[in-house]
């Protein structure tokens, strides 16, 4: 084991085992009062009036004119507004707040509030974006976003083939399910506002805040308090309470709580997008697969966010682990009048990996082909091209994954012997995760910096990356503290505040170890040659690594940095009388290069694991009418301890040559695999193609009795 590995108490611990830890709703500043948000109940329309009731003392009404700036949530584009106006396009987009001292009255003021609506013909759905005839949501057009890349001589090889495979897979909302809601507290003082609260990505905040209020960030505070999860649910969204929160608080001159309630927060945060993904494979006269063709399409609900980046991913991800040297990939993120879509980890990837693996089964199960035996013909190794024509620099060690995970879980005899045993099944899926911002966006759009200080013998670490349960308080200590082979208690390490840290870029595409860890170990690397010096600090910022090339014209270059790659195993048994989905084990073999400390490694990806076993086959979220139907944990059901299966892992050890100490990225890789191996141990079992997921004991049902 190296030493980096090895397994410390982390230093969030003490703080939350015992209670201390103070989230944002435990949070109370003197004078705070309390805001709450007012919201759309129609999924598309025209607002004609708007009536309050009379305001009873000390209580505010927050809504658009209030903002003294632009009234626009910047993420990608600049469609979304901070409060509705004379137009909203989903169900729960904000209009106004009320802000005062006591919760009960301002239920009594919203309540009492009178909204007339002409009613607009709302799309709700992917196919109806695709035909509608209602006037469009988004710049004259029915999508955010379109894009497609090639890679070889697509059109000659479709000539050439003689057999066609295709297949269509759909994928649902899936909710982040954190533990603490949307959270917020905002302060002003007169000069500065400081917005505290639940978030992954503190600048993206400041930044949503320049836009809103029109000031310069000596007068914007950004401060993360403890955040119980988030999963992409707390990157791009918070943008909207904390905005909200700064107006009500600056406009009260008082602090200013905002929280949503479980309900509220549901309908209203950003989730992962429902997808359809067709994939056509074209095979030659000795069925070897010349050409692929990818379509995937995507609901990015009512405003654009970050769907154009999460298609960006999906798209690239779509090919798989596999060097097909003929593509055709085409994406599209519609614009529907359903809540927006967003992050949530895996980005797109989990949408992909279904679709691609299943594909990969299917054309397995016509050929007669062992399964994993047909995934190792085509898997990509170093000196390859990536399916945007990037080369493979480093190695991939795809073959010794998979023969770790056949070993592990005896896949090839259990697959052999459930072939003859009734409902009965195991699968196995083989994937990849890039790490860090696509192509040259991290040098090009993030830019990211960190700073570090020296005080006699004291370290203290200065970067914007967020703890939000995965463990960066400890591993950045690690890292600078491994660098300085200096006692790790000498290394002191904060929740973000903008006020000290620089940008060193949100806490999301699995980066936060192999691009801010890695300009931690170079700022160390740094301070250790002037160690003798007192009092210093050290600032390093990003550089696009010379040997990687990206053209964002047309998709062709290397789309990551780096990557983490992985293969699941998934066996099952379906109840003959239910037809529920008993899951009897999972195995999960990863290369994340060299893990920075085990037991968090254990906890990311057992954690991810679960949570991919929710959307698999449990997380059934949908949206009727532009409303979602489940919306309180009673009614959308994620696993609990009680649903988990034994789980077993095993890292192979390929060290990345960008990451500090050889790590790659972790974060969301457990999760993107569990989905197709589950899905394929399913179709074993029941012997009927399984094409969509969450995979429901109803259409078990409706499989075995074909």
């Amino acid at each position: 084991m190296s030493k980096i590995s090895e397994s410390i108490k982390r230093y969030d611990f003490e703080d939350k085992i015992q209670g201390k830890a103070i989230y944002t709703p435990d949070f109370h500043p003197e004078g705070m009062i309390f805001a709450k948000t007012f919201r759309s109940k129609v999924s598309r329309a025209k607002i004609l009036s708007l009536q309050l009731p009379p305001l009873p003392k000390g209580y505010f009404i927050v809504d658009h004119h209030d903002i003294p700036a632009k009234n626009i949530v910047p993420v990608v584009f600049e469609d979304q507004p901070v409060f509705a106006v004379d137009e909203v396009n989903y169900i729960g987009e904000p209009i106004l707040l009320v802000v005062g001292p006591e919760k009960r009255v301002i239920l009594e003021i919203m309540n009492n509030i009178s909204i007339e609506y002409q009613i607009i013909q709302p799309i709700l759905s992917i196919e109806e974006a695709e035909t509608c005839s209602a006037p469009f949501i988004f710049n004259n057009k029915p999508y955010f976003v379109d894009y497609e890349y090639h890679k070889g001589n697509f059109d000659d090889s479709v000539r050439r083939a003689k057999r066609v495979i295709s297949d269509e897979f759909k994928t649902g909302y899936q909710e982040q399910a954190y533990l603490e809601t949307q959270s917020m507290v905002a302060t002003y003082d007169g000069h500065t506002v400081c917005v505290q609260g639940s978030m992954q990505c503190p600048y993206y905040i400041v930044e949503a805040l320049k836009v809103a209020l029109g000031w310069n960030e000596s007068r914007i505070r950004v401060i993360q308090m403890p955040t119980g999860g988030a999963f992409g649910g707390k990157e791009e969204f918070p943008s909207i309470p904390g905005v909200h929160a700064a107006l009500a608080a600056i406009k009260s001159k008082r602090p200013v709580k905002l929280v949503y309630d479980r309900q509220e927060d549901i309908q209203c945060s950003s989730k992962r997008h429902p997808s359809i993904i067709s994939i056509k494979s074209y095979l030659d006269e000795n069925d070897e697969i010349i050409a692929r063709d990818i379509d995937v399409k995507l609901d990015g609900g009512a405003y654009a966010g970050l769907s154009s980046v999460v298609l960006q991913r999906s798209i690239f991800a779509a090919a798989g682990c596999y060097n097909i040297e003929n593509l055709f990939v085409r994406g599209t993120a519609y614009a529907t009048n359903n809540v927006v879509s967003g992050a949530f980890r895996g980005f797109g990837g989990p949408q992909a990996f279904y679709a691609i693996e299943m594909h990969m089964e299917n054309i397995a199960k016509q050929l007669k082909k062992d399964p994993i035996e047909l995934r190792r013909k085509y898997f990509v190794k170093q000196g390859d091209t990536s399916s945007t024509q990037g080369t493979f620099h480093d190695p991939i060690v795809l073959d010794l994954i998979a023969n770790e995970v056949i070993a592990m879980s005896d896949f090839k005899s259990k697959r052999l012997r459930f072939e003859s045993e009734k409902l009965k099944g195991i699968g196995c899926s083989i994937f990849y995760h890039g790490c860090g911002f696509t192509g040259a966006g991290e040098a090009e759009l993030i830019k990211p910096s960190v700073r570090i200080k020296k005080e006699k013998s004291e370290i203290e670490i200065f970067i914007s990356s967020t703890e939000i349960g995965q463990g960066v308080l400890t591993t950045m200590r690690k890292i600078v503290s491994s660098t300085l082979e200096i006692p790790i208690d000498h290394v002191h390490h904060n929740y973000p505040d903008s006020r000290d840290c620089p940008d060193s870029g949100p806490t999301v595409a699995s980066r936060t170890v192999l691009i801010v860890g890695r300009l931690l170990q170079d700022c160390a690397i740094e301070m250790k040659k002037r160690w003798n010096e007192e009092s210093f600090e050290i600032i390093q910022s990003y550089v696009y690594p010379s040997h990687l090339r990206w053209d964002n014209q047309i998709f062709k270059g290397n789309a990551y940095p780096d990557y983490s790659w992985g293969a699941n195993v998934v066996e099952v048994e379906i109840n003959a009388d239910t037809y529920e989905i008993d899951v009897k084990g999972i195995w999960a073999v990863y290369d994340i290069g060299i893990p920075i400390d085990d037991k968090i490694v254990k906890g990311q990806i057992e954690g991810g694991i679960v949570q991919g076993l929710g959307y698999a086959m449990m997380e059934v979220l949908e949206s009727k009418k532009g409303k979602l139907s489940q919306d309180t944990f009673t009614t959308y059901i994620i696993p609990s301890s009680l649903d988990i299966p034994p789980i077993y892992s095993k890292l192979v050890k390929n060290p990345s040559t960008i990451g500090p100490f050889g790590a790659r990225g972790l974060g969301e890789i457990p999760l993107v695999g569990v989905a197709p191996a589950l899905a394929c141990a399913v179709q074993q079992a029941i012997g009927t193609n399984i094409t969509k997921i969450p995979i429901t004991p109803e259409d078990i049902m409706k499989g075995v009795q074909l």
